[in-house]
């Protein structure tokens, strides 16, 4: 099963591209490294304060790929810069 998680953000305290890009680049490589999982920003790239992510992973049981997710999401919860809009699961 391939597990799709879509999210969408908003950095209030971003000021510039620079300021994004510092709290997306910690984000990404923490998801990538505690999860394994493939991520990536899709979308927003030239504004400042709002950023699309796709989250890709593969696995063989539903259950643990729907709390990978939820987990993923929890973390991206921590993070005091970033505000949690707009979330989409697909399960292909």
């Amino acid at each position: 099963m391939i597990f799709y998680l879509e999210v969408e953000c908003i950095l209030y305290n971003a000021h510039s591209l620079k300021d994004k890009r510092s709290v997306i680049k910690r984000l990404l490589a923490r998801l990538s490294q505690d999860f394994n999982v493939a991520v990536t920003e899709l979308d927003y790239h030239d504004l400042w304060q709002r950023t699309k992510l796709g989250i890709v992973t593969i696995t063989n049981e539903r259950s643990h790929g729907d709390q990978t997710m939820q987990e993923i999401l929890r973390v991206i919860d921590t993070y005091s810069e970033i505000e949690r809009t707009i979330s989409n699961i697909e399960i292909v």
